[in-house]
């Protein structure tokens, strides 16, 4: 059995090599994405395992060559698998699976952490004493304990981001499109639901994104949805880049409409993001505005970085597919 892993960094390395080890199953690896023109790599292999965050492109013959192969799966390493078409996945026979937990605690930290360093007005206290401003007018602090904190997408995530908001003495609101099918009841001691996202937007001093990347969820702040917000409150986004409108946020900040943002993941991050681009002029003018604005936040999609989230995407994608060439069914199959 042979299984071959495409867009490997070399933090994944030890955690490859160790199941491998572990399995007694030849784990092959490359720095490459999934793509029509790299595709050939995986033949002769059992098993695939991709980690992108651009779409594969191609058309459904592409998923069918995979099956004509031998190849029984597709597998993400990530939560997302909107790179993915999955139907023509299916179609073709293959079991798409992806890793929807790697850490939850991961991503939540990342957005606690943000959201302290923006209501304690850190990263403009940084511009300050850069400059060797050590004036602290103006930028009163305020104390996550009484604010109200909205969180949209209450699922694995946005629950452990609602417990860790409440463990530090946040009133925490939450909306969800899915609540009403997929109830969470170890989270009522933490947060309240509200009926809308209108409602909640009215309501919280910050906004935490933490949605899958669909239909209902693309472009969901948009300039509507920022001015429902309050002009002393600040946006979050750990999840998907096109979940916000870039446009319409650059536009926002200027007007004042809001006090701020952390953006974790931004529309077209995929030319940036995990790439050295010092002493160039960025073509994103979106982001070039954004790194301008001292009440912003820009972080390279590395919410899930963390020692155990590495670890746990490696072992979990390839448990998946070991299940699946062994015959047996995983709970993380589309």
């Amino acid at each position: 059995m042979k299984i071959l892993m495409y867009s490997v960094r070399d933090d994944e390395q030890d955690a490859i090599q160790a199941w491998a080890a572990a399995h007694q199953i030849q784990v092959d690896t490359n720095d490459l994405e999934f793509h029509p023109e790299t595709a050939d790599l995986v033949k002769g292999y059992d098993g695939l395992v991709i980690q992108q965050r651009s779409p594969i492109g191609g058309d459904a013959s592409l998923y069918q060559s995979l099956a004509a192969a031998g190849l029984k799966q597709l597998t993400s390493r990530t939560a997302g698998v909107d790179t993915i078409d999955i139907p023509a996945a299916k179609a073709a026979g293959l079991v798409v699976t992806n890793v929807p937990a790697y850490s939850p605690n991961s991503v939540a930290e990342m957005s606690v952490a943000q959201t302290m360093r923006l209501i304690r007005n850190l990263e403009m206290f940084d511009q300050r004493i850069s400059q060797q401003n050590f004036q602290w007018a103006g930028l009163q602090a305020r104390e996550i304990r009484s604010l109200t904190v909205g969180i949209i997408g209450a699922g694995r995530i946005g629950g452990t981001a609602a417990r860790l908001f409440h463990g530090l003495g946040a009133k925490v609101i939450a909306y969800d499109v899915v609540r009403h099918v997929v109830r969470h009841p170890e989270l009522e001691d933490v947060l309240t639901y509200v009926d809308t996202k209108e409602d909640l937007l009215r309501q919280a001093d910050v906004v935490d994104l933490h949605v899958d990347l669909n239909e209902t969820s693309a472009g969901l702040i948009d300039a509507a949805a920022l001015k429902l917000m309050k002009t002393d409150a600040y946006l979050i986004n750990a999840s998907r880049g096109p979940v916000i409108v870039t446009d319409d946020l650059v536009a926002a900040l200027k007007a004042g409409e809001i006090a701020g943002c952390a953006l974790d993941t931004v529309e077209g991050e995929n030319a940036l993001f995990n790439q050295n681009h010092q002493g160039e002029v960025l073509q994103d003018t979106n982001v070039a505005q954004l790194m301008q604005m001292p009440n912003v936040i820009i972080t390279p999609h590395v919410g899930f970085y963390t020692n155990l989230a590495v670890k746990n995407m490696v072992d979990i994608s390839l448990d998946d597919v070991l299940a699946i060439l062994n015959g047996e069914t995983t709970a993380h199959a589309f």
